[in-house]
């Protein structure tokens, strides 16, 4: 497995990120958007690792993931050389949106805990229920719990 990719632990994905300059400001402190950075790139790896391709998924069904919504909440700085790991987990899906909880670790310490809903659409930008190959790769991820189910 390529480690810039990431594993999964049970039915939550880590990924480790390395901090380098061009992550920091001018006092070496991680600029607060390189974390949404680190989480997009992380929410890519998942769903990579479940055998989704958004680029395939896009171009064979006109269908693919926006972000809805994002909250998120800033716990302590990460600084430079910083080895960093975002744990990521999905926490509900239903027939159009997968919701998704993410945390960024430095050791023992949370950093940064972010809160994503994404929406399937199709080309011309209108909510559609996710490729049935998708939810199901997604639903075996996650266990499929009943309170994960259609909603």
């Amino acid at each position: 497995m390529n480690e810039l990719s990431g594993h999964f632990v049970g039915q939550e994905h880590r990924l480790p990120v390395r901090i380098y300059w061009e992550d920091t400001d001018g006092s070496g402190i991680v600029y607060h958007a390189r974390f949404l950075h680190f989480a997009e790139r992380a929410r890519t790896e998942v769903l990579r690792q479940l055998g989704i391709q958004q680029q395939d998924m896009l171009q064979d069904t006109g269908i693919s993931f926006v972000l809805r919504r994002l909250t998120a909440d800033y716990r302590a700085p990460a600084r430079l050389d910083d080895l960093l790991e975002v744990r990521t987990r999905a926490t509900r899906l239903s027939a159009v949106t997968l919701e998704m909880e993410q945390e960024i670790w430095r050791d023992r310490q949370c950093l940064t805990v972010i809160a994503v809903q994404l929406v399937c659409i199709n080309r011309a930008g209108r909510p559609v229920r996710l490729p049935a190959a998708v939810k199901t790769a997604i639903d075996r991820a996650i266990g499929a719990k009943p309170a994960l189910a259609d909603a």
